[in-house]
């Protein structure tokens, strides 16, 4: 493993007991360099390796669809770490007081987390390396190329950061090794303290393992579940799909939301159940076009780490202040343009606008759990133009983002809102009513671009 992928969060001399991987954003047991990396540390210490992972309520917003299809796949996840022999602990909780204590009872030696660079998990390691004396790391299992690697800034746009993107590409596009199981515990020597039986939580109905306060959820739509089939499997079965039946023709096809052209791997992605790494490896060695295959590998590896590079480096990823500039004053420069429309946050969730195309959007959302990739910048432009400040619809956006998308809560969809409605990782635009310099999106404008009323029809009759 390339040990710039690997952060040291606290140094020291490891203790003698077990190496632990806090699981976190990475849910997955295959072509996880965070789980590989704690293995090794295990290996030359002659200890076994355990993985945690502890469930919180209330995470972000997020409602039921996203804990089953999260609780879904770690039931995959226990059972293929049980093939391996490797302990798992579901804890529920905050993890920075659980990790702790866990370290306590079992003598944990070394613990390893994997990375993400939203707040919520930069505050629990924070708080769980104030909590413990052992050495703690962090590895990068989610970018092909280590965020803090890839730049050691916030970069401007994509224009910037691709060929830095792509210069360190080789270094870090590798194959996988295979992870090793843990030996019987019978085998290991007596410092690795063998753990309580596992909570099996694969046995368990789903009902059981969420969390115990009530998930609000405004509609009576489905939860998602019936579109996307949780767990690395069903990852892996959705990824082959898609290099076989739609890479070929994604380049002239992506862009248009009546088309089923997209991968749908963004809530596999989200959720750690597969690897990016992984996908690349597997465009690589296709024999698509070559716009497709370059296409699709920019949205994969250039967007999505740029937008983990922008929650990194800017704290104020999720508010006003953290748009550019320019954005900011000529967004001030309007804030008391007379609007047409202003809707409130219950018209928006519902659906109830007097823009049909919206509209549909908003019920795709709320049906599938998942929306276009067009019709998700259009959406969040159009609650800019109907809200009544900039914060506002920022809020409203990322509100209806974090509860309804099943990739929600993520730096692709904070960065995503931040370009809509603060012109992040753009440039200024014509001058008009509201949006001031922030680029615009028109009902007539994607008319023009695909069949809208074919849209509109597929989901307005749901």
């Amino acid at each position: 493993m390339n040990p710039a992928r690997i952060r040291t969060i606290l140094s020291g001399r490891p203790g003698s007991g077990p190496v632990v991987y806090w699981m976190s954003r990475d849910q997955r047991v295959e072509d996880n360099w965070a789980l590989l990396f704690a293995r090794t540390i295990a290996l030359d210490a002659d200890v076994p390796v355990f993985v945690v992972f502890c469930l919180t309520d209330g995470f972000l917003g997020a409602i039921r669809r996203q804990y089953e299809f999260m609780l879904r796949g770690l039931q995959e996840v226990e059972a293929a770490l049980d093939r391996k022999n490797i302990p798992f602990f579901f804890l529920r909780g905050n993890p920075g007081e659980k990790i702790p204590g866990l370290i306590e009872r079992y003598e944990i030696g070394t613990l390893v987390t994997d990375f993400s660079p939203l707040r919520i998990k930069r505050i629990w390691t924070e708080k769980v390396s104030s909590g413990v004396k052992i050495p703690f790391f962090e590895v990068d299992a989610h970018n092909v190329v280590p965020c803090w690697e890839a730049s050691k800034k916030q970069e401007y746009a994509a224009r910037t950061f691709r060929p830095k993107l792509l210069s360190l590409l080789p270094e870090f596009l590798t194959e996988y090794p295979e992870l090793e199981a843990n030996p019987e515990f019978s085998e290991i020597s007596s410092k690795s303290r063998e753990p309580e039986k596992s909570p099996e939580i694969r046995k368990k109905e789903i009902e059981d393992l969420l969390p115990e306060k009530p998930l609000e959820e405004k509609t009576n739509f489905s939860s998602g579940r019936e579109i996307f089939e949780a767990g690395e499997t069903a990852a892996r079965k959705v990824m082959n799909e898609f290099l076989t039946d739609k890479l070929d023709s994604y380049y002239t096809l992506r862009n248009d939301p009546a088309k089923d052209a997209l991968s749908n791997l963004s809530p596999y992605l989200h959720f750690g159940q597969i690897s990016a790494q992984r996908v690349a490896l597997k465009i690589e060695n296709t024999k698509a076009n070559q716009e497709s295959r370059e296409a699709f590998l920019d949205e994969l590896l250039v967007r999505k780490e740029l937008a983990d590079n922008f929650c990194y480096y800017n704290p104020f990823y999720d508010s006003f202040n953290g748009f550019p500039e320019w954005a900011k004053k000529s967004l001030n420069a309007h804030r008391h343009d007379l609007r047409s429309h202003v809707y409130t946050l219950e018209e928006l969730e519902a659906g109830k606008t007097h823009d049909p195309l919206w509209n549909a959007s908003q019920i795709e959302l709320l049906h599938t759990g998942k929306m276009h990739s067009y019709m998700r910048m259009y959406w969040a432009k159009k609650i800019l133009e109907w809200s009544e400040s900039p914060e506002k619809a920022l809020e409203t956006a990322i509100y209806l983002n974090d509860k309804y998308e099943m990739d929600g809560r993520d730096p692709n969809g904070y960065t995503g809102i931040a370009w809509s409605i603060g012109g992040v990782h753009d440039r200024p635009w014509q001058e008009r009513d509201i949006f001031g310099k922030i680029r615009y999106m028109s009902y007539e404008g994607s008319k023009r671009k695909f069949d809208v009323k074919f849209y509109i029809a597929k989901y307005s009759v749901l």
